[in-house]
């Protein structure tokens, strides 16, 4: 399903594959650090791994909220933890300027939900040749999210995935809609973007808030529901994380739920 994206790993363990990292690179050495630890449970657990981490934050509530350490120095740091790890990277894009720019760092490209409509960047992403990752509008129904792959599609690119991230549930609350798997997994490989989901934003103070007690109850139902990847932020300090520290898991609990998940993932095939 993803064994064509460089340097995946463990694509024949009939797992889901798991999408992973920092919210955003904050520097080498972090981003490092926890590459290194994901990896070793990854590999531990026969998950297909991709290092998740933006290289920079355009969609910020506030406008002294962190955006980055600059745009080469993140991306320079993305290239280092593939060739570091031997892992494939991806990390989202805002503008179509982005894309080529990005394209030559990393292995996928993702769009964000608030941007997915957008044709110039979707197909900027897609023209790359690169993997392109599109995730859910919080305000889009999944029948809906046909329409994203086909620009890829028809931008000349057949690697697609989709990724749910949750719907807006009044002002500051997200809902799953679990229904919403099954159809778009019909579109392209799907994905769960947990941490995201669970997100509550809009607060008075511009400061997203989270529910990150909910990982594991989200993250279940996913693999029950067949989804082919996880998507989760994680860090090794979140409360001091620069971006979306709220609703991350912390670096430590990682390897215990990924365990329980694999477990889940095992019963589910044998039905």
């Amino acid at each position: 399903m993803i064994d064509y994206l460089p340097k995946i790993k463990n694509v024949d363990a009939n797992n889901f594959f798991l999408l992973c990292g920092p919210c955003a690179i904050e520097g080498e050495e972090m981003a490092l650090r926890i590459a290194e630890r994901v990896v070793e449970i990854t590999d531990k657990l026969h998950i297909p791994y991709v290092f998740k981490g933006s290289f920079k934050k355009a969609n910020r509530s506030r406008i002294d909220s962190f955006t980055g350490i600059g745009d080469e120095k993140a991306l320079k740091i993305l290239r280092k933890v593939s060739e570091t790890f031997d892992v494939p990277t991806i990390t989202d894009i805002h503008e179509a300027s982005d894309a080529a720019m990005a394209a030559a760092y990393v292995d996928v490209l993702q769009i964000p939900a608030f941007l997915v409509r957008q044709t110039d960047l979707v197909v900027a992403a897609a023209e790359t040749g690169k993997v392109v990752n599109l995730k859910k509008g919080q305000f889009m129904s999944p029948e809906a999210m046909k329409h994203a792959v086909q620009k890829v599609k028809d931008a000349g690119n057949q690697n697609a995935w989709i990724t749910d991230r949750g719907t807006m549930f009044g002002y500051q609350d997200m809902i799953v809609d679990f229904r919403g798997i099954p159809t778009m997994r019909k579109m392209a490989p799907t994905v769960l973007d947990v941490t995201h989901s669970l997100q509550q934003p809009n607060q008075n103070v511009g400061v997203t808030g989270g529910r990150p007690d909910m990982i594991e109850t989200i993250a279940r139902a996913g693999v029950v529901n067949k989804v082919d990847g996880l998507f989760m932020e994680t860090h090794f300090d979140p409360a001091n994380a620069k971006s979306d520290g709220a609703n991350m898991l912390h670096l430590d609990n990682l390897e215990a739920l990924l365990s329980n998940l694999v477990a889940i993932r095992q019963t589910v095939n044998s039905l």
